[in-house]
């Protein structure tokens, strides 16, 4: 089934770097987010699409992709790099966004940017609301969420500290900080409750947004750099690991 177009726009903001043609998805959530932005006279375009995430994302990711490429008249060779979610999130939502990125971009002969899912939670949240200090969040299942905090430095996203997952009574913002995230529903009552809420995903348009500083700090890598970042070092814990809010730490498992 196709995925629902959202209106395209014009973005005729200044550009870093001369990385204009991008495509970008996401599939670490419950939510497949992919996005396009692509030269046309005058200015920058931009088209998104949403749709269902988790093992719906394997089947709709690359025909929604291809899509978006003929609707603007945009072959994939002509790409300048390929961005992705690279985690943390779901595992077979991140082996999928990795496998993909990786295909197409060895036969387009492009390469490929993998940006921190966290950050893009980050990036959505100061979208919508205008924030510099976010703690993102992202729900890790078992019992657990994911998250990392970033400042803002009025140029791009800083980390402040590792990218983790534990009990969601673990975090502890210090004030002038908000949450932002997907956990809210789940986790609500057992997250900090003086901090400031935002609901916020690691859209594609966020990938998009972030890629141009990335691109120019050199994070592009080739096909073959495609890679999962990974925070639990094993799909399931034992009942006594969750009890005691087991903390797991990013890693690159290729």
């Amino acid at each position: 089934m196709p995925l629902p177009w959202r209106p395209s726009s014009l973005d005729n903001g200044a550009l870093r770097g001369t990385a204009v043609n991008l495509l970008a998805f996401d599939t670490s959530t419950e939510t497949l987010s992919i996005a396009l932005r692509w030269r046309v006279a005058g200015g920058v375009r931009v088209a998104e699409r949403q749709g269902a995430g988790g093992a719906q994302a394997s089947a709709t990711l690359i025909p929604g992709l291809q899509q978006l490429l003929v609707e603007a008249g945009l072959r994939m060779s002509e790409l300048d790099a390929i961005v992705f979610g690279r985690g943390p999130g779901s595992f077979t939502g991140l082996r999928t966004a990795c496998s993909v990125a990786q295909g197409l971009a060895f036969g387009a002969g492009v390469p490929v940017l993998p940006v921190d899912t966290l950050m893009a939670v980050a990036e959505d949240a100061r979208a919508r609301r205008g924030v510099d200090r976010v703690l993102a969040l992202l729900d890790a299942r078992m019992d657990q969420v994911y998250w990392a905090a970033y400042a803002h430095d009025g140029a791009c996203w800083q980390p402040q500290g590792e990218v983790a997952v534990g009990a969601p009574e673990m975090l502890a913002p210090e004030p002038g900080w908000v949450l932002a995230g997907n956990a809210f529903a789940a986790y609500g009552a057992r997250l900090p409750a003086d901090a400031p809420r935002i609901e916020a995903l690691p859209t594609a348009a966020a990938l998009l947004r972030l890629a141009p500083v990335l691109i120019a700090a050199g994070r592009a890598v080739p096909a073959a750099g495609a890679l999962p970042l990974y925070v639990r070092d094993k799909v399931a814990h034992t009942t006594a690991e969750r009890a005691a809010g087991a903390v797991g730490r990013a890693k690159v498992i290729p």
